[in-house]
C-alpha cells in the first residue's frame, strides 16, 4: 500500500510539474501571438500606405499615346 501511495504521489507531482510547464508555455505563446498581431497590423498599415503612394505616382504618369494602326 505504501508503494502504491508513493507511486501515486510521484505521478501527481509529475502532473503538477507538467501543468506548470504548460501554463508557462501557454503564457509565452499568448505573448508571441500579441507581438505577431501587432507586427501584422503594422505591416498592413505600411502596405496600405505604400499602395496609396504607388497609386499617387501612377496618377502622375503622363498618358501614353498609342500609334494608329
Amino acid at each position: 500500500m505504501k508503494n502504491e501511495l508513493d507511486a501515486l504521489e510521484r505521478k501527481i507531482g509529475q502532473i503538477v510539474g507538467l501543468n506548470a510547464a504548460l501554463r508557462a508555455e501557454n503564457l509565452q505563446l499568448r505573448q508571441q501571438l500579441v507581438t505577431a498581431e501587432a507586427e501584422r497590423e503594422e505591416m498592413a498599415a505600411r502596405m496600405a500606405a505604400a499602395c496609396e503612394r504607388i497609386e499617387q505616382l501612377v496618377q502622375q504618369l503622363p498618358e501614353s499615346k498609342t500609334p494608329d494602326a
